[in-house]
């Protein structure tokens, strides 16, 4: 397919996305996303992010397989959790499970700088090749547990985590800055919801379940 081709269908997309968005209105109590969120979705090519043999599909609302057994989040859920954290031009913002780096690339689009954890090596080394394929130099990669979140970058004024752990990892939260916003997916497979999390400039945490989702689970490392 040509880059014409794809960008129609990355406005189709956006069309679809806020047609969800409206339809979820009684949930997420607001019928559109921010607009600089929809203009990062309307900018980078999803396609870039996803294998060869999908790219026909792209840009359809739904997850799409990629490697490693993961998926790329449908995008949606991409644009609400994005639209959710809120991400400002000066934010450093902390993202768990880099995948092909799609997500990363829309938060690269909005802050200053993106810390991005990814357990699977051969997914971390993708997302490199791809991020910097494209031009974003404000992300950085590495591989590690995200459940520990990454302490020499600390505090961060944003946390997006990507796969779901059963509870919220007590790391992630310190290394939130007080003001700071945290969405994460928390929650057995059958039962798991996207939560926003705020931490006040006291550092009192405040919580709540913006929707049902399902995700992978957020992995531990194997031992050893």
């Amino acid at each position: 397919m040509s880059e014409s081709e794809f960008a129609a269908l990355r406005q189709r997309m956006v069309a679809d996305v806020t047609v969800h968005t409206v339809l979820q209105t009684g949930r997420l109590g607001k019928a559109a996303l921010s607009r600089r969120v929809m203009d990062a979705m309307a900018k980078v090519p999803r396609h870039a992010f996803v294998r060869q043999d999908l790219q026909h599909a792209a840009y359809a609302d739904t997850p799409l397989p990629s490697d490693c057994g993961k998926t790329i989040s449908q995008p949606f859920i991409v644009a609400l959790m994005t639209d959710l954290l809120d991400p400002q031009p000066t934010d450093r913002v902390l993202e768990v499970g880099t995948g092909w780096g799609y997500q990363s690339a829309v938060l690269a689009e909005l802050v200053a700088r993106v810390y991005s954890i990814e357990l699977l090596e051969p997914l971390a080394l993708e997302a490199r090749r791809r991020l910097a394929r494209l031009g974003y130099r404000n992300v950085q990669v590495r591989v590690g547990d995200g459940r520990a979140g990454w302490p020499e970058e600390a505090p961060f004024d944003k946390v997006l985590v990507s796969a779901a752990p059963d509870w919220v990892p007590v790391p992630l939260l310190e290394q939130l800055k007080p003001g700071g916003r945290m969405v994460i997916p928390a929650g057995i497979a059958e039962s798991q919801q996207l939560l926003l999390i705020e931490k006040d400039a006291a550092g009192h945490l405040a919580s709540r379940a913006v929707l049902p989702v399902r995700f992978s689970a957020l992995e531990e490392p194997e031992p050893g």
